[in-house]
């Protein structure tokens, strides 16, 4: 059989395999920024929930056992502990501001909230501050109540 380009080679250039190398390495730096954004939300989602669990878990013992029970905050070292149960370390780049009742506060870096048999508490909010982004958890002192709002920006 007769070849009718006989000087056409068959393939890709170098320049076309330089090209495509380059269109999929900027395809993947994309990518690979938007799952690190992604962890980063995660992350500060989860302790945010887990804040909110525990506060949860500290007003229901409240409830079931009829006594006062409070969760105590360490702002300086970034923890706080519900009631029998193990200190919770934040991570370091995720900052924490308490506020809640005077009685309540110990010191400069220490507080707690209080929640007392009939559900109701001392109120106030925890706020998770992580680059631009603020997750707020407020309780409310009538109802004791705990919400958090998720995400706004600074």
């Amino acid at each position: 059989m007769l070849n009718r380009f006989p000087n056409k080679q068959i393939g890709f250039t170098l320049i076309e395999v330089i090209v495509v190398m380059v269109m999929i390495a900027v395809l993947a730096g994309m990518v690979a920024s938007g799952m690190t954004d992604s962890l980063r939300k995660s992350k500060i989602r989860a302790v945010s929930k887990n804040l909110v669990s525990a506060m949860r878990y500290t007003r229901g013992q409240a409830v079931v056992k009829h006594e006062q029970k409070t969760i105590s905050f360490n702002v300086e070292d970034k923890t706080y502990q519900a009631p029998r149960k193990k200190v919770v370390h934040i991570p370091d780049e995720i900052d924490i501001n308490v506020y809640t009742a005077d009685s309540e506060v110990a010191d400069e870096t220490r507080g707690s909230i209080r929640f007392f048999s009939d559900g109701s508490s001392t109120g106030g909010w925890v706020k998770l501050t992580h680059k631009n982004k603020i997750w707020k958890i407020n309780v409310n002192w009538l109802t004791g109540e705990i919400s958090m709002i998720e995400g706004s920006s600074i």
